[in-house]
């Protein structure tokens, strides 16, 4: 049962943007969603899931230094909805992105997440 609901992905060019949304598909998840901070990660080819920006519901805001400056991470509690808007593009940013919970003990299992690719 999947819990997390990640969109938006897509080939574009360097300098391009996308927006991604993640939905809390369940009752548990939206409640998480909506009390816990919650993340967005990716997972590029060969390479460990990292952490890309998080917020808490008072809209505080953290971001890993590759992303800082180009992406923005906000949270909709009310559509149960987190989202990235990713701008200036680059190719190190392809990966597979996903959300859930920032803290370990509050996340749901993995969904499919949603594939970025960015050429250069």
């Amino acid at each position: 049962q999947v819990q997390f609901v990640e969109s938006g992905g897509g080939s574009v060019q360097a300098g391009g943007s996308l927006r991604l949304s993640c939905v809390a598909s369940s009752g548990i998840a939206r409640i998480t969603l909506s009390i816990y901070p919650m993340a967005w990660y990716r997972q590029a080819p060969g390479k460990q899931r990292e952490l890309v920006a998080s917020t808490d519901n008072r809209g505080s805001t953290n971001y890993a230094d590759a992303v800082k400056g180009r992406f923005t991470i906000s949270r909709d509690n009310s559509k149960n909805t987190v989202y990235l808007q990713m701008n200036s593009l680059e190719s190190e940013d392809t990966a597979v992105y996903y959300c859930n919970a920032l803290t370990p003990t509050r996340q749901m299992p993995w969904g499919q997440g949603t594939r970025v690719t960015v050429s250069s």
